[in-house]
């Protein structure tokens, strides 16, 4: 299952993949905490209650991960494939867009997040037009909300990402351990010459091969 994987991950890698979905390491921490996870479903509930106290610098840092709406960063597929709606628009849209966005940021100190996936460049132009006229404290409201749809989709994504991947390869076999420890005072040493074994005292005794009889 997907979440097996997840559950599996080593503490590095699955803190680098959670940064992909969401860039405040406090969010990350919270769903590492919660490991294991017995389904996806809780691990989006997780992800929902992570978000949802998010405030202050850990919101701030949440944010800062995204890049502006028309904008996304270069080589980045995830931006790329959630802007996919401003990807055909009008340059006269686009240039709304950017002035806008400006507009916002010099007014909230964060960029203009909505979750983009489905939605048309004319839908995030108009969302931008009237969120523009919100309070401080609503906008970042509403921008919490946006990062709670975009986490979990991103967390679906991942787990359908991780269950592409290959099968761990199994570790290699365990090396056998020593045998049983001599008794004390015992000696496995082989006497030169002869193939016979020393006992745990006096001289070493020659084995008896097949062919010899049992002295009388």
């Amino acid at each position: 299952m997907p979440i097996d994987r997840f559950n599996s991950l080593s503490t590095s890698r699955a803190s680098a993949v959670l940064r992909e979905v969401c860039a405040s390491r406090s969010w990350g921490a919270a769903l590492l905490a919660g490991r294991p996870y017995r389904n996806a479903g809780e691990l989006f509930a997780a992800g929902d209650t992570a978000t949802s106290v998010l405030d202050g610098a850990d919101l701030d840092e949440a944010l800062a991960g995204h890049p502006p709406i028309g904008r996304p960063t270069p080589g980045d597929p995830a931006s790329a494939r959630e802007q996919r709606g401003m990807a055909g628009a009008p340059e006269r849209l686009r240039e709304r867009m950017l002035t806008l966005n400006l507009a916002y940021q010099e007014k909230f100190g964060h960029v203009f997040l909505i979750c983009a996936t489905g939605a048309s460049a004319e839908d995030m132009l108009a969302a931008l037009e009237r969120r523009l006229g919100n309070a401080p404290g609503r906008e970042r409201e509403i921008a919490r909300a946006e990062l709670t749809k975009i986490h979990r989709i991103r967390l679906d994504r991942l787990l359908t990402e991780l269950e592409r991947e290959p099968a761990p390869e199994p570790g290699p076999a365990p090396e056998p351990g020593p045998g049983p420890a001599p008794e004390p005072g015992a000696s496995t040493e082989r006497q030169p010459g002869t193939g016979a074994v020393a006992g745990p005292s006096g001289p070493a005794r020659r084995p008896i091969r097949p062919h010899e009889g049992t002295p009388s």
